[in-house]
């Protein structure tokens, strides 16, 4: 079949691999324009961009896929399916009517569980053990479209949304092409979702981050394997005896369970250097102080000194 991508997230190179590799015609690819990236802001490609010049695949790169001349090379390439995968764009009525077959998208989650940019952060933030990909048709309302595939995996007790990502990239890149094979042989089934069980998860901004040690530590800890690596569990460290603060991002850590020394104040190091939260303790495992690399808790211990009565507070927005 004739296969039109539209996609700009690194999610979505599995899937272009396994297209690629398969008897399937990648005709084109439509992406995001590069944008400003790095401490030079040079602009960057999107990974589905970049993945299209190494493996010489036709492309474009636009901020409107519905523009007229954007419609019209999409047409010209007489599609049998549109493949979406994390774009980044609405995408308009002409252009999903364009192909033979169907229009399709792939989303990191169990629908209608977690429609949304954020679907995997928000799993493991909400405390789901399982997860998965879901492909379904384009619909107007976002990633509400009757359900074509799933396939579902077990969420590992540390493992982070880093981690989950790349495992639910493979994961799709199977089921897509099953899904393909069975579009081609007529032999796909439609099901709807069901809206009042749906949840969703918004795009994540940088102050998402910011943690409150007034939160349980539990609730932390799935907040910190969550928003790895992006945008990173972020609070400000400040010593008790200079006063002088810097920015850290929380990497790894566990729930110490009790109440903790009751009169220290949340996101205080107590007397074994673990965290005082609104319920429990946080024991850290691996840290990134701002300008450094990441490191263990240990390391961060000896190089800035840190001794009870040292505090973690949240980052003002």
């Amino acid at each position: 079949m004739n296969i039109v991508y539209l996609g700009s997230g690194e999610f979505g190179v599995p899937c272009l691999d396994a297209l690629k590799a398969s008897g399937h015609n990648l005709c084109l690819l439509v992406t995001q324009p590069a944008n400003p990236a790095g401490r030079g802001r040079r602009p960057q490609p999107t990974p589905v961009a970049q993945w299209a010049a190494e493996q010489g695949v036709s492309f474009v790169e636009t901020g409107n896929v519905n523009a007229p001349e954007v419609v019209q090379q999409i047409a010209a390439c007489r599609p049998d399916v549109i493949v979406v995968i994390a774009f980044g764009q609405k995408i308009g009525k002409e252009v999903v009517a364009l192909p033979a077959k169907r229009a399709i998208n792939v989303h990191a989650s169990l629908l209608p569980k977690y429609r949304g940019a954020a679907p995997i952060n928000c799993a493991i933030i909400c405390g789901e053990t399982h997860t998965g990909v879901s492909i379904i048709t384009l619909a107007d309302k976002i990633d509400a479209g009757d359900i074509l595939a799933q396939a579902g995996t077990e969420i590992g007790p540390q493992e982070t949304a880093g981690e989950l990502h790349d495992r639910l990239a493979q994961l799709a890149a199977l089921l897509l092409l099953e899904t393909l094979g069975a579009l081609e042989a007529g032999t796909a089934t439609y099901t709807k979702q069901n809206d009042a069980e749906a949840t969703f998860a918004p795009k994540l901004r940088k102050s998402d981050g910011f943690l409150d040690f007034h939160e349980p530590a539990e609730v932390l800890v799935r907040k910190i394997r969550g928003l790895t690596p992006w945008p990173g569990a972020a609070a400000c460290f400040t010593s008790g005896q200079t006063q002088k603060s810097t920015r850290v991002v929380l990497v790894a850590a566990e729930a110490v369970p009790g109440s903790g020394t009751t009169q220290l104040a949340p996101g205080t190091f107590d007397q074994e250097r673990t965290i005082v939260c609104g319920v429990g303790r946080l024991s850290v495992q691996k840290i990134k102080p701002a300008g450094s690399g990441r490191m263990s808790f240990h390391a961060f211990v000896n190089g800035w000194h840190v001794q009870p009565g040292d505090r973690l507070t949240k980052i003002e927005e």
